[in-house]
């Protein structure tokens, strides 16, 4: 498995969890701002994650084939 995979499923993952706090949360009619909030800022900063991570990879991939000739 690459690391961009592992990666993206351990993302894919903690944001599944996440999710499924909120809707416990929802059915317990105590999906407070806070909740939300917390889902909100999850998503995010895993976007941003992921987004970096395309940029590492790019950035090492073009440094690596100028190294290589």
């Amino acid at each position: 498995m690459s690391y961009l995979t592992t990666t993206m499923t351990f993302l894919r993952t903690v944001l599944g969890v996440r999710l499924v706090h909120l809707r416990a949360a929802a059915l317990e009619k105590d999906a407070g701002a806070s909740a939300v909030e917390l889902a909100i800022i999850t998503a995010v900063i895993l976007g941003i994650a992921a987004a970096l991570l395309l940029v590492i990879k790019n950035f090492v991939t073009t440094e690596s084939a100028q190294i290589h000739g």
